[in-house]
């Protein structure tokens, strides 16, 4: 089953409690304050125009180990030769921006709605959510946004315009200072850069370590 969240109760059920889908709750808001409990226990919002809002926990999570992701040869060779500058934190309105307008195989419009930008956008000028941009000829051609819990960053979305370019912003976030590349739901795509799945379980108790 499913919950219905109050709206002057941020707290969530337990993420053990989804559904097989992982759809674990209807409504609430997207303020910063939800959304940190939210992201600290493993929750996310995903929904579209026109949807109240849904919460997702899945009971196997997509991630990557930084350490074990996949560079092929040709890729280890644009890093090697920079032919993108990579940034953090340059141009995050821009990156979520993108992302919403990138077409998806299969989908219709986005579910990066307009209250998905503010509230993200509004997360980053708090410091929570964080961007890597990728640069060619100081044109933005690539990028990726997510927020940062504990040691986890929790990635959100990327786009890409060239070749490459969101491969070369996940092949830098995974040579910063995390743990874990939480991706959320599999596809063909990230399965090949490393991805893999784990228990509900395991990827919480990674979310739960601080830094030492």
């Amino acid at each position: 089953m499913f919950f219905q969240l109050l709206d002057d109760d941020l707290s969530f059920p337990s993420p053990a409690l989804a559904e097989e889908d992982g759809l674990l709750a209807i409504g609430g808001d997207l303020s910063l304050e939800r959304l940190l409990s939210a992201y600290s226990n493993g929750i996310f919002p995903w929904f579209s125009d026109g949807e109240p809002i849904l919460w997702y926990a899945p009971h196997q999570r997509c991630v990557i180990y930084p350490d074990k992701i996949k560079i092929s040869k040709s890729m280890k060779k644009v890093m090697r030769d920079a032919i993108f500058k990579i940034t953090i934190n340059k141009a995050f309105s821009e990156v979520i921006r993108n992302c919403a307008l990138m077409p998806r195989e299969g989908q219709q419009g986005t579910w990066i709605t307009n209250d998905m930008q503010d509230a993200y956008i509004n997360l980053h000028k708090r410091g929570f959510a964080h961007s890597i941009e990728v640069w060619l000829d100081e044109k933005l051609v690539g990028g990726l946004y997510g927020l940062k819990i504990n040691r986890v960053f929790c990635g959100e979305s990327m786009f890409s315009q060239v070749s490459n370019a969101s491969k070369a912003a996940l092949i830098f976030l995974s040579k910063t200072d995390i743990d874990l590349i939480d991706c959320q739901l599999p596809n063909d795509h990230l399965m090949s850069l490393g991805a893999e799945l784990i228990p509900q379980n395991e990827f919480m108790k990674i979310l739960k370590l601080k830094a030492s």
